[in-house]
């Protein structure tokens, strides 16, 4: 079955606009590939790479990414390894905007 998030548009946050729901929140997870929501407001997922320069060159595609949908994740690089968080600043908490942008990262080939 097709992912539902894959081809959604990745709308930004409405002014004003609450944070989802973490029943909303929880059944849009059941879509993604590994992630795990913390503290009720983060997306967030780890990758293992056998060296720096593909940790790098997944961290420089998913910025491609956030940056053709204006939407923007915070990003941790190391030798070995990628961790990424995804939240919406502007409500304090998660949109499904989160969602769509985690469910193309992980169309991205390692």
């Amino acid at each position: 079955m097709a992912n539902p998030l894959h081809h959604a548009e990745c709308l930004p946050a409405k002014p004003g606009e609450a944070p989802l729901p973490i029943a909303e929140a929880d059944s849009l997870l059941e879509h993604l590939d590994q992630w795990t929501i913390q503290a009720g407001k983060y997306l967030r997922k780890a990758w293992a790479f056998s060296d720096f320069q593909s940790a790098l060159n997944f961290v420089n595609a998913i910025g491609h990414l956030a940056e053709s949908v204006g939407h923007h994740p915070d990003i941790a690089l190391g030798w070995g390894r990628v961790e990424v968080e995804l939240t919406t600043h502007d409500i304090g908490g998660l949109h499904r905007a989160d969602f769509i942008l985690a469910a193309r990262i992980d169309l991205i080939e390692l």
